[in-house]
């Protein structure tokens, strides 16, 4: 059984002569979580901030779980004057490197004046101080060769921990440990969703999938991109995953533990079809949030609510990319995939334009969306890649969408990164060109904000919404591919420093992921991390990240961008999970980790 220790790594701050006040107050508790990315509903003006002054001396910023060797290693300091810094190996308290910093400049979305110290050069794997001449900053860090291994693995069990219909026995989720909540197997057909053949009231066995964030429901729209994400990690990095254990049941089998927490969703997803028309439910949930309790204290009715076009193509690409995955390890479930792929994309060309429409009773997330050409061409590329029928190549091309960062409201680059990576040799090289040029295209554009950026990454003021944290780690994952594709380092550095930042060199001083660096967030918007009384958090999830809307009406210490962050249960607009945010995180440490 793999076990995580909060404060995987030290790191030495001190001579703190600004410090950061985190504000928290007691508000959370109610329960309310809004949609766990976007919000689709008008949002209320920011509470009244003082912006904060430029900090002038204060923590160096770095990646607080470790450094690959090979990788690019930058430390943000912050504060103005032209100086020296030093690493010491910390062994024998040898020096192993003297550089000077670069020319301070100011990151608009802290207004913080800083500059960089590169020791990219040190690469032998040890632990290490970085000291500030002239000043008293120090930080501690370590070089290993498998640094991010164990985070990797924490980010993909956190699906485990998030598990519908299952109990968490002790043997594999250690004092997080669980009773079985939610056996999905008496759900109700809402009005909404009412049929000739499944009329209201109507009851649907769908069990398993994963809870979608801090709530207990399970959306369709979400777990699409969600899925979708990890089942690339592992067509991306199979021989990576081939032997790697996190510790689940399923583990001691022949299938990769990441293939088999993948399917636990994919039988839920299943069970969202209407076999009688294929079209797919928008989700199953309860009327309102659950109040802080365990999954098996919170028994309220659920429901299927209202079939839409954006969860029927998710449903269809998903299954499409499932069929080709799977068809290795359970060939039948593989054919059963792609008939009901196809079934899927025969109900949206007949229901083009349903988008999801929230029912007066209901108040759960609602990941509403009405453009619905990426989602169209997304599955016409997965389905061209199963079938091999050009009528889907032709729609793709016929909607000749632009990809872009991806995220649950617009997966148009992922049909691109299906395309180009796994495309069997259908395509021709005019085809692949055109393909790649336009994913390159996207790539080099971030690659620009990172050069630029004072803190050496690829985020700027419009980047710092709901979910910023996965803002980040998408664009690493965009870099990625590029990088696939070329093996221009200049996107891997890219990469690298949006990951840094996720890890700690960011304004905050967290560590984004619980569980994870000197300093990591132990008050998520999570109800099972909340009701469990268990002080850590379930180790493994991203919190979403710093953004100013504050639509939670918590207390923040700031309401610039990148520092309106507040570690607290209240504040489900900045410390909330979320699968779609964890598996881009799983899918850039995959990757980080595989190549090195």
């Amino acid at each position: 059984m793999k076990t995580f220790t909060l404060g995987f790594v030290m790191r030495i701050q001190v001579f703190i002569l600004t410090p950061v006040l985190l504000v928290l107050n007691g508000c959370g508790g109610s329960g309310s979580a809004l949609n766990t990315a976007a919000p689709t509903q008008p949002e209320p003006p920011p509470a009244p901030v003082t912006p904060d002054p430029p900090v002038q001396e204060g923590l160096i910023k770095l990646n607080q779980v470790g450094f690959l060797p090979n990788a690019k290693k930058v430390a943000i300091i912050p504060g103005e004057g032209e100086r020296e810094f030093i690493v010491v190996n910390t062994m024998d308290n040898s020096q192993v490197m003297a550089g000077s910093l670069s020319s301070h400049a100011v990151w608009a979305p802290s207004q913080e004046q800083v500059s960089q110290a590169d020791f990219s050069q040190v690469t032998s794997e040890g632990s290490y101080r970085l000291d500030i001449m002239g000043s008293d900053l120090s930080a501690e860090f370590v070089i290993d060769d498998n640094a991010l291994g164990d985070v990797h693995d924490a980010a993909l069990k956190s699906y485990y921990f998030n598990r519908a219909t299952a109990a968490l026995e002790a043997e594999y989720a250690d004092k997080w440990s669980r009773p079985m909540g939610h056996p999905d197997e008496q759900v109700l057909v809402h009005a909404s969703a009412s049929s000739t053949e499944r009329p209201a009231g109507f009851q649907v066995s769908a069990p398993k999938g994963w809870y979608d964030a801090g709530d207990y429901n399970k959306y369709i729209v979400n777990s699409g991109i969600s899925t979708y994400t990890l089942m690339i990690s592992y067509l991306h990095h199979s021989a990576f995953y081939q032997q790697r254990d996190i510790g689940i049941p399923e583990s001691n089998d022949a299938i990769p533990d990441i293939l088999n927490e993948v399917k636990w969703n994919l039988d839920w997803m299943q069970a969202m079809q209407d076999p009688n028309d294929g079209g797919v439910y928008h989700k199953l949930t309860t009327l309102n949030f659950s109040g802080e309790l365990m999954p098996h204290e919170a028994n309220a009715q659920r429901y299927v609510v209202q079939k839409s076009t954006a969860a029927t193509l998710n449903f269809s690409a998903v299954m499409a990319v499932a069929s080709r995955v799977y068809s290795p390890y359970f060939p039948e479930l593989a054919q059963e995939y792609a008939r009901q792929a196809e079934l899927a994309w025969e109900w949206a060309q007949e229901n083009e334009n349903v988008p999801y429409v929230q029912p007066d009773d209901v108040s759960t997330g609602q990941y509403g969306d009405t453009n619905f050409n990426d989602e169209f061409a997304w599955a016409a590329a997965e389905l061209y890649l199963m079938t091999e029928k050009e009528e889907y190549l032709q729609r793709f091309n016929q909607l000749d969408i632009q990809p872009t960062v991806p995220g649950w409201p617009d997966t148009s680059s992922l049909g691109y990164i299906s395309l180009l990576t796994n495309n069997k040799g259908l395509l021709s090289d005019e085809q692949l060109s055109q393909y790649q040029n336009r994913l390159l295209d996207l790539a080099s554009g971030i690659v620009a904000m990172d050069q630029e950026s004072a803190y050496q990454v690829a985020m700027q003021n419009n980047d710092f919404v709901w979910g910023s944290n996965s803002v980040a780690l998408n664009k690493a994952l965009i870099l990625l591919q590029a990088f696939r594709l070329t093996e221009n380092t200049d996107f891997k550095h890219a990469a690298n420093g949006l990951l840094d930042y996720v890890l700690g060199r960011n304004p905050t001083d967290y560590s984004y992921v619980t569980g994870f660096g000197t300093k990591s967030p132990m008050d998520i918007h999570h109800r099972q991390s909340r009701a469990d009384e268990i002080t850590e958090p379930v180790p493994g999830f991203v919190a979403g990240g710093a953004q100013n809307g504050q639509q939670d009406g918590c207390s923040y210490p700031s309401g610039l961008p990148a520092t309106s962050y507040v570690d607290d249960w209240c504040s489900y607009s900045t410390n909330e999970i979320a699968i779609n945010w964890n598996a881009p995180l799983v899918y850039v440490l995959a990757g980080m980790q595989a190549e090195n």
